[in-house]
């Protein structure tokens, strides 16, 4: 079996997005004092697992579903190419999915420890909602990634969820002003997706998947994206105001010019393909984003 084809469908450049909640929740929770290093670890790991998990289902459902075209700017698709079969993609989308519930269980069970069972009982229900959320975006008889659904979804799992869950476990409290930098996160994580949408505007609309730049069109699509990437920078300015201690806080600003490019291209680019580089620039200013977020709080 050649190792190559598989580490191109884990689609390894999405991987540093997908940690960006696990590293805000457990900054945050650091700055409370009550991080600890086994929830951080499998939250990490967790997160990981998902996003690969989520990579291989719409590289095998786009193919399975007819999606995949000749039109597709982005990168080669392993089922599509033929350099993996669909029935091996989805034997490794059932392991992984596996390893994703055994070690999103043992993260479960450490943090919700000495707790109410119905903690444990109600991260299992996120945890597998999260888990279906990844493979019917684009697998299944009605995906709802091709519904233009896939931007909420990626909201509230990659976002909310990450962010509050990761936090709760290490902390086993909940505040309301995180909802602030978990929608941050959210929204970045949403405009990757967008990004990558506006990119496949034209192999979409052919093919038949209505995502929302398809639903709205490429202008729109435009303002959207500002609308996401303006509105994570405002609500993490929101949250360090409203428990402002140090300058230091206000770190992540250094992710901001990085950002500023991207949106400058989004409403200046006269080809699609200007926007394949975009994807891993605004995935990456994201993780810095995370990061200086995370590292400002703990100085």
């Amino acid at each position: 079996m050649k190792i190559k084809p598989w580490i191109e469908a884990f689609r390894l450049r999405t991987l540093p997005l997908a940690l960006s909640n696990t590293i805000i929740g457990s900054c945050l929770a650091a700055a409370d004092y009550k991080f600890r290093w086994p929830v951080f670890g499998l939250a990490a790991l967790t997160t990981i697992m998902l996003q690969i998990m989520s990579n291989m289902a719409n590289d095998y459902g786009d193919f399975v579903n007819g999606k995949d075209t000749a039109e597709r700017i982005g990168p080669k698709r392993m089922v599509q190419s033929g350099e993996i079969t669909p029935a091996i993609m989805l034997r490794g989308i059932i392991l992984i999915g596996i390893l994703c519930a055994i070690s999103g269980v043992s993260l479960i069970v450490i943090g919700t420890e000495g707790m109410d069972v119905s903690k444990l009982i109600s991260f299992g229900v996120l945890g597998l909602g999260a888990m279906i959320a990844a493979i019917k975006y684009t697998m299944g008889k009605n995906p709802y990634g091709y519904r233009g659904l896939g931007d909420i979804f990626v909201f509230i799992f990659f976002g909310l969820v990450g962010v509050i869950g990761t936090y709760f476990l290490h902390t086993q409290t909940f505040r309301w002003d995180l909802l602030l930098p978990a929608s941050a996160i959210g929204m970045l994580s949403t405009g990757v997706l967008n990004m990558n949408n506006m990119r496949d505007y034209e192999a979409d609309k052919n093919a038949g998947k209505k995502t929302i730049v398809v639903a709205m069109g490429t202008k729109n699509a435009a303002l959207y994206h500002l609308f996401l990437v303006g509105g994570a920078m405002m609500l993490a300015i929101v949250y360090t105001l409203l428990n402002y201690h140090t300058p230091w806080q206000y770190l992540f600003v250094l992710s901001f010019p990085i950002l500023f490019l991207n949106l400058k291209k989004v409403f200046t680019y006269k080809n699609a393909l200007e926007l394949y580089p975009e994807l891993p620039r605004v995935s990456m200013a994201s993780l810095v984003f995370a990061l200086t977020f995370g590292i400002g709080l703990l100085l």
